[in-house]
């Protein structure tokens, strides 16, 4: 009962209902049906820019104003970790999709009733000129040290939490819902369902991969036993898979970080926060596999490799924006999602569903690969000479 309670619960229990109800109803229930999908899609699809802004932009005039060498080389470490773990899931994706019996052919499907409402709701601006904004609006305020535009932008980022924690997230089960109602209706889900399970196992072995590429590399590079630092990891990661949050996880984490006899204290203080809210390459290994999965779905084929590299490297520029939202990497990326690879309405509402089924296990990945690259900062501080002394990171 306390899991179906939560997002992942709903939205699997919103599945399962979806299903059954698109399997049973006559054609006259899903033209009720399909205007309210389409209205909540056009909702959703809204809030995306808005999103967009108030998560990347004061998101830079927080790292901005800790600005220092460190925190330079944290955040190289954590975009790379992100980028490389995308790549890889490309990679995967290209060898592991096409062997895993994902049905293309859409010849038997019913046709779905027409909207009749027809309901438009058209963006403030395109996502990718939100992109733009978010960039150039939180460098300058950097720059310029604004503090009155600084605090705008973090009044606007509580603004769209409310926005996302009360409207999206609480109509994701019913948006799902009647998406998945009209999936089963047209055939198309009773033919994709196996793929999802095969989908969620590849991930979670993909996690572990990750995970120890991570801590082999920051051993190396640190010339210590990286042993020492997952050993203690262990309460943490079953913090995240329960909570489905870094934040919430984080004290869990120092406690565990600060148990290492090889990571430097004040690269504990500063690196596990940080990284908490800026490395999330398990999360980003999980979509962009799934982003590949449902492009072969629902359009018969898998991205262009040039196109895949563009949505890995952008995707871990929005991966910083995303946490504090249930699903948050998803939440963060809807506008590339949506923009390069072409996703509609239902595309977003597939890899939201079958992203919220595993997301506590991609949190998990985030929170024990961020040990991995406080390693790698204790070596670099070491190497280069950084004196040690208490840093507090308030994030």
């Amino acid at each position: 009962m306390k899991f179906l309670k939560s997002l992942p619960g709903k939205l699997l229990l919103g599945i399962i209902v979806g299903t059954i109800i698109g399997l049973i109803v006559p054609e006259s229930v899903m033209t009720v049906i399909v205007p309210v999908k389409n209205i909540m899609g056009q909702l959703i699809n809204f809030i995306v820019p808005l999103i967009v802004i108030g998560f990347i932009a004061p998101s830079i005039t927080k790292l901005g104003s800790s600005a220092s060498r460190m925190l330079g080389v944290a955040l190289v470490l954590a975009y790379t970790s992100s980028v490389l773990a995308a790549l890889l899931s490309t990679a995967a994706g290209y060898v592991l999709i096409p062997i895993m019996n994902t049905a293309k052919e859409a010849a038997a499907l019913k046709e779905l009733p027409a909207d009749v409402f027809g309901l438009q709701i058209p963006q403030i601006m395109s996502v990718m000129s939100a992109l733009a904004f978010s960039v150039l609006i939180g460098l300058a305020a950097v720059w310029t040290k604004a503090k009155t535009i600084t605090t705008i932008l973090d009044e606007f980022q509580k603004i769209v939490l409310d926005i996302v924690s009360k409207i999206v997230i609480p109509i994701l089960p019913f948006f799902i819902a009647t998406t998945f109602c009209c999936l089963a209706y047209e055939g198309t889900i009773t033919q994709q369902l196996p793929i999802f399970l095969k989908a969620v196992i590849v991930v979670l072995i993909g996690h572990f991969i990750w995970m120890a590429i991570l801590y082999t590399v920051a051993g190396i590079y640190s010339g210590k036993d990286p042993k020492e630092v997952f050993k203690h990891y262990g309460p943490a990661y079953i913090t995240a898979v329960g909570t489905m949050s870094s934040a919430a996880t984080l004290s869990v984490a120092l406690q565990c970080a600060h148990k290492s006899k090889v990571l430097r204290k004040d690269m504990v203080d500063f690196g596990v926060p940080l990284f908490a809210n800026i490395h999330l390459c398990g999360s980003v290994l999980t979509e962009t596999f799934f982003c590949m999965i449902v492009s072969l779905i629902l359009t018969g084929a898998m991205p262009s490799v040039g196109t895949m590299i563009l949505f890995c490297a952008l995707l871990a520029i929005f991966a910083i924006g995303a946490p504090g939202v249930p699903g948050g990497t998803v939440m963060a990326s809807l506008g590339i999602v949506t923009s390069i690879l072409g996703f509609g309405p239902e595309g977003t509402a597939l890899l939201l569903a079958i992203f919220a089924i595993q997301d506590s296990f991609g949190t998990a990945c985030n929170v024990t690969g961020d040990g991995a690259l406080t390693l790698m900062l204790t070596g670099y501080a070491e190497k280069h000479g950084v004196k040690e002394e208490k840093i507090e990171v308030n994030l």
